[in-house]
């Protein structure tokens, strides 16, 4: 007698690696997302921290009632743990009541990339 074949159930050695295939694929896409996400919620974290920065300035300077002289001024102005210069510029305006503050905020590591500006007029009172 002839030993009878019965028709194996199962996968093939092609259907696996297809399958390997598409899994891969996914959670290449799936890891890129994610470090996609991280590194946005970095970006989020800096702006908020700038600005927490500059608020800080101008709701200081209007606090003060102090009329600011004209000029640029470089400070440090760390938030958090988070190291950042701010360069403040006040200008004159065509009212001379009047200031017009900016704020500007740069990571110390990368002076060249300015987070945040933030501008405000000052009364002169």
């Amino acid at each position: 007698m002839r030993p009878s074949f019965k028709s194996s159930r199962g996968f093939t050695l092609l259907e696996v690696l297809v399958a390997l295939v598409i899994v891969g694929t996914a959670l290449g896409a799936s890891l890129r997302a994610v470090g996609s996400l991280t590194a946005n919620s970095d970006g989020l974290r800096a702006n908020m921290m700038a600005t927490w920065s500059a608020e800080n300035r101008l709701v200081q300077m209007r606090l003060s009632r102090v009329f600011p002289p004209v000029g640029k001024t470089t400070y440090e102005c760390p938030q958090g743990d988070m190291q950042l210069m701010c360069e403040e510029e006040v200008i004159p305006s065509p009212n001379p009541r009047f200031r017009r503050v900016e704020v500007s905020v740069y990571a110390a590591d990368h002076p060249e990339r300015r987070i945040i500006k933030l501008v405000q007029l000052v009364l002169n009172s």
